[in-house]
């Protein structure tokens, strides 16, 4: 987590330069506005990866603050407040502040609170890569891996299962030289002695329910590839 931005909008200096303080401990990369106004304009030239927000402040409301930053940013907000009133803090999280922390607090709460958050943020990227990894496209085809499905130009395409396994082999190892007999193999699962035609027939059905006669290249003396 080391050189995470964190912007501090905080009117009270000791408490500013306590977080200030207890944050650049910890490796953050920090930066401090005392009123509402430098707080909106370091939120785009700091370009914090969260922010640390005093509801109180003299110049703006931190709930107005917290409004105009999600409006245009995806940033995670921690609002401080002195207030223990839950209608305060509900009303922070409808404007768009992801926890809340109360005056007085320990600065190692704070710090705690922002790793979790970061922490949040990691899981949820690694659970969108997961997901992405699981759609892999090609020119114009989608394949669904979980579905079992393809789609080509947002269009559902019917394959058999064996056609289905064949297309999904050939896109996982594009530009790769498959021989008849590696590909009865992998997508039949045996050894296959006889005649190869098989893998032809499955071939020329996923080149013309694919459209893909260019992209499906016959290696000659070989078998077939997926052009990169």
């Amino acid at each position: 987590m080391e050189n995470k931005k964190i912007l501090i909008i905080e009117d009270e200096e000791a408490i500013a330069d306590l977080i200030d303080y207890g944050l650049k401990k910890e490796g953050f990369n920090t930066k401090v506005a005392n009123n509402g106004e430098d707080g909106l304009k370091f939120g785009n030239e700091f370009n914090p990866d969260l922010i640390l927000l005093d509801l109180m402040l003299p110049d703006i409301s931190g709930f107005d603050v917290c409004r105009k930053i999600t409006q245009t940013k995806n940033i995670p907000i921690i609002m401080l407040t002195a207030k223990s009133d839950i209608t305060d803090k509900i009303l922070g999280l409808e404007f768009g502040a992801d926890d809340y922390i109360t005056k007085p607090f320990d600065i190692r709460e704070v710090i705690a609170r922002i790793k979790s958050i970061f922490r949040r943020m990691v899981q949820t990227n690694n659970e969108i890569e997961e997901k992405n990894e699981d759609v892999i496209q090609f020119e114009d085809i989608k394949i669904f891996e979980i579905e079992r499905l393809v789609n080509k130009n947002n269009e559902c395409i019917e394959l058999t299962p064996k056609e289905y396994e064949l297309l999904l082999l050939l896109c996982k190892n594009r530009g790769r030289v498959f021989s008849r007999a590696q590909l009865l193999d992998s997508v039949w699962g045996y050894e296959y002695v006889g005649d190869t035609r098989t893998v032809d027939i499955h071939i020329q059905r996923l080149r013309k329910k694919l459209e893909l006669n260019d992209l499906i290249q016959t290696v000659f003396g070989v078998g077939y590839k997926l052009i990169k």
